[in-house]
């Protein structure tokens, strides 16, 4: 079954005074625009309707350089709180499929290894353009809200009660 990707507790999330002193960065890869833009979009208005202001926006070719453009924020001086990665790869007839979306899944968990800030995941990997487009601001809601929820939760990770 699958659900609205957009809809979430707001109650789960970190007070609005402590996500507005974090920075958050965003790669959006521009290989399908027309679905990585409108999760973009949907992250951006996610953070900053929780009271995060301080966000980076980087654009790069495509997914598998999303694991390059996490790395190199990640090395910058004002490291972001949590960074989020967001692609679509859409199955075709060869296997470029498969070893996009291993490349940057296994890119991202081990810029996650190394523990300096969580990198995201909010890549999609679809097999057709439509089923991309539902889960971009469709009927499926937007994985780019999903992603901005997991990463102002992950930002705060440390200071959770347990």
């Amino acid at each position: 079954m699958t659900t609205d990707l957009s809809k979430y507790d707001a109650s789960l999330l970190p007070d609005c005074n402590r996500l507005a002193t974090q920075h958050y960065a965003i790669v959006v890869a521009d290989w399908n625009s027309e679905v990585t833009y409108a999760m973009a979009d949907g992250a951006i208005a996610t953070l900053k309707e929780h009271g995060v202001n301080d966000i980076s926006l980087v654009h790069v070719p495509g997914t598998v350089e999303l694991t390059y453009g996490a790395s190199m924020l990640l090395q910058a001086d004002h490291t972001p709180d949590a960074i989020i990665v967001i692609g679509c790869v859409v199955r075709g007839g060869t296997p470029h499929f498969d070893y996009v979306c291993q490349s940057v899944t296994q890119g991202v968990a081990t810029i996650n290894a190394d523990g300096v800030a969580p990198v995201i995941f909010s890549v999609l990997t679809c097999d057709t353009m439509e089923q991309a487009l539902e889960r971009a601001g469709g009927k499926l809601g937007n994985k780019g809200v999903e992603g901005a929820v997991t990463a102002m939760q992950m930002a705060n990770l440390k200071e959770l009660k347990v």
